[in-house]
């Protein structure tokens, strides 16, 4: 495991060992947070994105191309 790993297990032990209400408290300060707020909103369209099909850089690029020349 990463040190990154390491410490976002010791964090996510901490939030789950808190009651509810804890909880509660501690996810509305985060979503005040404006950063944080990027972060999440960043994080729940990947999640909502995730099954989409992709393409490569290289189509996008030549597709992004082929529409300016129209």
């Amino acid at each position: 495991m990463t040190a990154q790993g390491a410490t976002a297990e010791v964090f996510w032990t901490a939030f789950r060992a808190l009651s509810k209400k804890e909880r509660e408290v501690f996810l509305q300060r985060l979503l005040t947070e404006s950063e944080f707020q990027e972060d999440l909103i960043d994080l729940a369209i990947i999640e909502q994105r995730k099954k989409e099909p992709s393409r490569s850089l290289d189509e996008y690029l030549r597709d992004r191309q082929r529409k300016r020349t129209l």
